[in-house]
């Protein structure tokens, strides 16, 4: 083989060995907890089903805003938390109506962040598991799976998955209003 076509030869091994070790890294890293939660790479395309819950697209979700008990809308989205304070980094919206409880759709929630869910849907609800409960992100949001997943193992049973969520709505040219997280802690 000519000494140029060798050199050439060489730094595309080494590249080709770099992308094969990240690869099994990246594989090697689980994307759900022990107890079904998903733990990584929030954004990216979700399942069709969301255990104990119904999922709504637009249509569904604006037909269920008619009725009573009126859905409460949770908005999971995430908010950066630094020193005990919720960072507002850029603007945020969500669908009119609804309670954002940032960061309670990470797979792996701390003591506190759990308590923070558990008291909020227990303030929204009134106490009552049946008040249908509707919770979203963004579309190919993992987040919002989590949340459904999490409050249907504290027993809510009137629940419903907005899969494509906040894209959806917008594209439908539906009306959001500004949203701040509910307080911490």
């Amino acid at each position: 083989m000519p000494r140029a076509r060798r050199v050439l030869l060489r730094p595309s091994l080494a590249v080709l060995s770099l992308s094969l070790l990240l690869g099994v890294a990246h594989a090697e890293t689980p994307l759900f907890s022990a107890d079904g939660y998903r733990i990584g790479l929030y954004r990216s395309p979700t399942p069709n089903q969301a255990e104990g819950a119904a999922i709504v697209d637009t249509a569904a979700l604006q037909a269920l805003l008619t009725q009573t008990p009126r859905p409460v809308l949770i908005d999971v989205y995430r908010r950066q938390w630094l020193q005990g304070r919720f960072i507002e980094d850029q603007p945020h919206e969500n669908l009119p109506g609804s309670h954002w409880l940032a960061n309670t759709g990470d797979g792996d929630l701390t003591p506190d962040w759990q308590d923070y869910f558990t008291r909020n849907l227990q303030k929204f609800t009134a106490g009552d598991p049946r008040q249908p409960l509707v919770f979203y992100c963004r579309s190919d949001c993992w987040l919002s799976w989590n949340a459904v997943k999490r409050a249907a193992a504290m027993g809510y049973k009137t629940l419903y998955w907005y899969r494509d969520g906040l894209d959806a709505w917008q594209a439908a040219n539906l009306p959001v209003t500004p949203a701040l997280p509910e307080p911490f802690p």
